[in-house]
């Protein structure tokens, strides 16, 4: 019989790209069950309906996820869903769809033997790490409540591995590819309507791409070798300087470079980011972290020990220009 696979958040960026992955890979053959948030718009998961069986669970609600879970036998999970930081939710709506969906999988993987690969995120660093680039040496920085919910699922997971739990902790940066309403699709956007503050400092940013990840948790489901307990931060090899990315941005919508009067000072982004900290908005603290900071992580490793084919944010960010531009692409 084939592996069985239980991946969360099949419906996101991410959750996508890895079932993409999965079921193209002709070397190996799995039977994957997807756990669905109920009320997910149809459009959302109807291209791919018929390479999973569909389970419609809110990761909020623990009884259900528990009923699931008493009933099948899973090889492996892939928890990629959680709810993202910046959404209209409450504090125990995060940590009820976060963490306690997150130790009800852990206890089952541990029970049953099963590997888990669980996707947190550098932001267990902070938004802005204290160190740069960062690395698994970095404390931890509960800078936002999500962020928070992530610390506490990467602490839980670490106490099982120490109780003998088949685990990988992946850790990507902003990620960029076809689908995503997020960060790098609105840099475009506010690119292409000439709105976007760029600094007058060298900032950096460290993204990554979408393939990068879901080449990773397929490498972690089919090799099994002495990767388990480890935990790998996610990034294109090398940050780009915002102004380079923006430039390149605008020269593939306009071919020429971003108007130089739309330089803004950095002190200006800065007190942006205290305006919105002080009015407790997570959601545009991010945006001006994300502007008004560098943000790097040290990534060589991961890409040498999961042998990952190696990505540059320039010239790769077209994917996200051209999805911008023609919104039906499903190229990669």
């Amino acid at each position: 019989m084939p592996p069985k696979l239980l991946i969360t958040g099949v419906t996101g960026l991410i959750g996508n790209a890895v079932l993409d992955k999965l079921t193209s890979d002709r070397t190996h053959q799995f039977q994957i069950t997807g756990l669905i948030r109920p009320g997910t718009k149809a459009s959302r998961f109807k291209l791919f309906s018929d390479r999973i069986q569909a389970e419609f669970i809110d990761l909020s609600d623990i009884p259900a996820i528990q009923n699931h879970l008493a009933r099948n036998a899973y090889d492996a999970i892939l928890h990629i869903g959680a709810l993202r930081g910046g959404r209209r939710f409450s504090r125990q709506q995060y940590y009820q769809s976060n963490v306690n969906s997150t130790e009800q999988l852990v206890e089952y993987a541990l029970d049953k033997k099963a590997r888990l690969v669980f996707c947190s995120s550098v932001g267990v660093f902070g938004a802005i790490p204290e160190e740069m680039p960062a690395n698994n040496d970095c404390p931890y920085k509960e800078d936002n409540y999500y962020h928070y919910t992530k610390i506490c699922c990467e602490k839980i997971i670490n106490r099982a591995i120490l109780n003998g739990l088949d685990a990988v902790i992946l850790r990507p940066s902003i990620t960029y590819g076809p689908g995503d309403k997020g960060f790098p699709f609105q840099l475009v956007r506010m690119v292409k309507r000439r709105i976007f503050p760029v600094s007058n400092k060298n900032i950096w940013m460290h993204l990554c791409h979408i393939d990068a990840v879901s080449t990773a948790f397929a490498k972690l489901v089919t090799d099994k070798s002495e990767l388990s307990g480890g935990a790998y931060n996610i990034a294109d090899l090398e940050p780009v300087r915002q102004r380079d990315l923006v430039n390149f941005i605008y020269r593939e919508l306009f071919n020429k470079n971003y108007p130089g009067l739309l330089t803004v000072d950095n002190d200006i982004l800065i007190a942006g980011e205290a305006v919105s900290r002080f009015l407790h908005s997570e959601l545009w603290t991010a945006r001006f972290e994300l502007i008004a900071h560098s943000w790097i992580y040290q990534v060589r490793d991961t890409y040498e020990v999961l042998g990952l084919a190696g990505h540059y944010t320039i010239p790769d960010f077209r994917i996200i220009i051209r999805n911008f531009v023609q919104p039906n692409r499903r190229d990669r």
